[in-house]
């Protein structure tokens, strides 16, 4: 009996304990837009997730390799004072009104005080906003400032990792606050979706065909940086894809490469739209939007990825990776979307082309029942199955190719006909 008691007890104690745990447990809140890149996902590379020059923000504030930029960070919130009426009291008193819904916007429970946590999203947001004034205006740049002057320290990369995010609306309330009372006139004159696209424009929107009208469209929508990316280069409209029919099941093996629509008769062309998504297929043309690939364009995808898998109930992005890597499989794809002006390959190595697609495809999943590019790829298979275009290919591929070949297959055939006409005049004479 007594042991009986003695369980019940331990029972109680535990489940006591266990409830106050979960007391603790915080669900994600419908504001919340800036993660932690899952570990499966931050194992394929490590590098590209993680800030390697300046932590934005507080999931990656304190890391020792990061803390030299601290004192920058500094120097801009000094030099951004000197020229604004507000004092640093009105500031700090901003942000600590707006801790709550900031605290929100972070999938990880942040684990700053409120002084800690307000004082990293002013200092941070204050550098952010006195970066984007100093590249719109380098009449602002000054003699300290190691970015834009030397040793002119690259934060590029680091701006775009979604780890690396600030909110808009911080920002934006900051920026108000400090021009309703600022005494520099060119800060009077300048809006900060200005700044901020300008800086985009410079960092990636050339790689991902973003125009500056497109931006700002969807700027009021948009949480942070990536995020605004991201709605600029997901599809405008609805998807015509009949995914509920056998056919348009998609698999990896089932897509067939450039070489292989290439001796199909397939043409490329270099996209007409704007959107860099929208690959289209019509009449025995493939046309693709240019895709530019620097030494960046990879860690630049990743994130975008990475924040569409955490975030978006859509997979535009991944299937777009999926599409283009079942597309250029070699070096010889490559060279042959190169060639016809789709892509736009700074690495100046082919097989570059083919290793960052591979790359960033093992981050991609395959939604066969739901790919974007389902009635593409099955328009592209039935074309490949239809002998004529096949033999029509290999006729000009191998035939026609060149001037001098045309004119030796033409040749051969002259002499063939004469070969056949003269046998047939020896027929009849006999």
């Amino acid at each position: 009996m007594a042991n009986c008691e003695h369980a019940s007890i331990d029972v109680k104690r535990l489940a006591a304990s266990l409830r106050e745990n979960l007391e603790t447990v915080q669900s994600l809140s419908e504001e919340c837009c800036i993660y932690r890149v899952p570990q499966q996902t931050r194992c394929l590379n490590e590098s590209d997730f993680t800030p390697q020059v300046i932590s934005i923000g507080p999931l990656h504030h304190g890391k020792e390799e990061l803390k030299e930029m601290e004192e920058h960070k500094r120097r801009n919130l000094k030099h951004f004072l000197k020229r604004t009426k507000v004092s640093m009291e009105e500031f700090l008193t901003l942000v600590k009104d707006k801790e709550a819904k900031l605290r929100s916007c972070y999938s990880k429970h942040i684990e700053l005080t409120s002084d800690e946590i307000v004082t990293v999203i002013l200092v941070d947001s204050i550098f952010m906003i006195e970066h984007l004034l100093r590249f719109s205006n380098r009449d602002l740049v000054t003699a300290d400032d190691c970015i834009f002057e030397k040793p002119y320290i690259d934060i590029d990369n680091d701006l775009c990792s979604l780890e690396n995010q600030l909110p808009f609306f911080i920002l934006n309330d900051l920026f108000n606050l400090a021009k309703t009372a600022t005494c520099d006139e060119q800060f009077e004159k300048v809006s900060l979706i200005k700044l901020i696209i300008s800086l985009i424009r410079d960092l990636t929107a050339d790689d991902l065909l973003i125009e500056e009208n497109i931006l700002e469209q969807h700027f009021s929508k948009a949480e942070h940086m990536l995020d605004l990316l991201r709605l600029c280069i997901e599809p405008s409209g609805e998807s015509d894809d009949d995914d509920d029919e056998e056919e348009n099941t998609v698999k990896p093996q089932n897509i067939p490469n450039v070489t292989e629509l290439h001796q199909a008769g397939v043409k490329f062309q270099l996209g007409s739209g704007k959107n860099l998504l929208n690959i289209t297929f019509n009449k025995g043309i493939l046309e693709i939007p240019l895709l530019t690939i620097y030494e960046t364009t990879e860690s630049l995808f990743r994130n975008l990825l990475a924040f569409e898998t955490v975030h978006c109930d859509n997979s535009y992005i991944n299937d777009y990776i999926i599409m283009m890597r079942n597309l250029v499989v070699t070096a010889k794809d490559a060279d042959k979307l190169v060639e016809n002006g789709v892509i736009d390959n700074w690495t100046r190595d082919s097989q570059a082309v083919s290793n960052f697609l591979r790359n960033i495809d093992k981050q991609a999943i395959l939604y066969a029942d739901d790919f974007e590019y389902s009635v593409l790829v099955q328009d592209l298979k039935d074309y490949c199955r239809y002998p004529l275009h096949k033999w029509k290919a290999n006729l000009k591929q191998n035939y026609f190719n060149t001037p001098w070949a045309s004119i030796s297959v033409i040749a051969a055939v002259v002499l063939l006909l004469l070969t056949i006409v003269q046998t047939v005049c020896s027929i009849i004479a006999l």
